[in-house]
């Protein structure tokens, strides 16, 4: 993984590009991140960097976290997220990490919460088609069979079932940077990325060794 940048998402509109094309595109609040602490295969077994995001009032933050920040002077930060590199000699304690790391064209990999959706059925939650809706038929919405009734009669384990739709950590991969604001600590990314207004989301450049670019 190489270092990215946490942000909040701000909503979407539309660029036009030099051709006069409409791109849709998120509007991303990112940055700038506090290098809170660096990790080393002498003191934590692995190499990695961690990064604070969004500051709060320390009444906000339990006593452990304040004082783990407190140890490289960063202000007390809400998100912590941390980030696999192979050499972080790079970075220094307290550093601040800002949009100016991305550039135009960059192809990226965009991670957040989606929106949860609550209790959803099968038609929403898996696309599953309805059953008719006339000549008596008590199968509208319904799964159909979710198992044989022989030996073993249950359920197995993953079946495709109504549930929680939602609410989960998804990672949308191999967007484009469209601009980028160093002064506004903003990028516009192309196309929708997880999470309502306001949601926090991780950017990271896209890792395209072995994928097909494009």
């Amino acid at each position: 993984m190489s270092l990215g940048i946490l942000g909040t998402k701000l909503g979407m509109t539309q660029v036009f590009d030099e051709t006069g094309k409409a791109v849709p595109v998120t509007v991303i609040q990112a940055g700038p991140c506090t290098v809170t602490q660096i990790k080393s295969p002498d003191t934590d077994g692995y190499t990695a960097v961690q990064l604070g995001f969004g500051v709060v009032k320390p009444k906000n933050l339990t006593k452990p976290e304040l004082g783990h920040l407190a140890k490289t002077g960063a202000p007390p930060l809400r998100h912590l997220r941390e980030y696999r590199l192979a050499a972080p000699a790079h970075l220094t304690l307290g550093q601040a990490v800002t949009v100016t790391n991305f550039t135009p064209g960059q192809i990226v990999d965009v991670r957040g919460t989606n929106i949860g959706r609550g209790f959803s059925g099968y038609q929403k939650r898996h696309n599953f088609g309805r059953g008719p809706m006339s000549h008596g038929s008590k199968n509208h919405r319904q799964p159909g069979s979710t198992g044989a009734g022989t030996t073993p009669g249950r359920v197995y384990p993953g079946k495709r079932m109504a549930g929680q739709l939602g609410n989960k950590q998804v990672t949308v991969r191999k967007l484009t940077v469209v601009k980028v604001y160093p002064d506004r600590n903003v990028i516009l990314i192309k196309g929708t990325v997880p999470g309502k207004p306001g949601a926090l989301v991780s950017i990271t450049p896209a890792n395209l060794v072995g994928r097909k670019q494009g």
